[in-house]
């Protein structure tokens, strides 16, 4: 009886470390995605207080590739990753939406993006969080790209970084384009 006591918890930790060894060289940025290569949920949006446009599925299936990014202005790597969001708005040449997720006070995105700079062709403000759950963001920021259609084409979860938009973004919306 003793043995069988002392060897349960020996093969319950040598089963984690089995686990933890198979995914070591495992990236845990990259979050899979049941979206990628379906469409993009349907959704209508309000705009931030003072914009006459808020944001729709309409506007990501108007033919031509697309870039949705999910920001809040509490979101502290949003605001690291927000100069290289207007970069990307300037070189990719392809509308770069906003989905202002979850914000206490719509006035606070209107506030941030006045601070920083607005990158966003449109920014469509989800207070509730639906359209985010929708897309299966797990928090933000996280960063889509869509083809013409409305196809999700791509999925980056976390804050775009210089090596993130120049390896990976800005190649995989040339790939589409081309």
């Amino acid at each position: 009886m003793r043995f069988s006591i002392a060897v349960i918890p020996l093969v319950l930790f040598a089963a984690l470390a089995g686990v933890f060894l198979l995914n070591i060289d495992k990236d845990a940025s990259v979050v899979p995605s049941v979206l990628i290569d379906k469409p993009a949920p349907e959704f209508s949006l309000p705009p931030l207080p003072g914009r006459d446009k808020g944001l729709s599925r309409a506007d990501l299936t108007t033919g031509e590739i697309s870039v949705l990014n999910v920001f809040a202005s509490w979101c502290v790597p949003c605001r690291a990753e927000h100069p290289l969001i207007k970069r990307l708005s300037r070189e990719a040449d392809v509308p770069v939406y906003g989905l202002n997720y979850k914000e206490k006070d719509p006035e606070d995105g209107v506030k941030w993006l006045a601070e920083l700079g607005d990158p966003y062709a449109a920014v469509g403000m989800d207070l509730s969080g639906r359209t985010g759950i929708d897309f299966g963001v797990y928090g933000v920021p996280e960063t889509f790209i869509i083809d013409g259609t409305g196809q999700i084409r791509y999925k980056h979860v976390g804050p775009v970084t210089v090596e993130v938009l120049e390896k990976v973004l800005l190649p995989k919306i040339a790939e589409l384009k081309g």
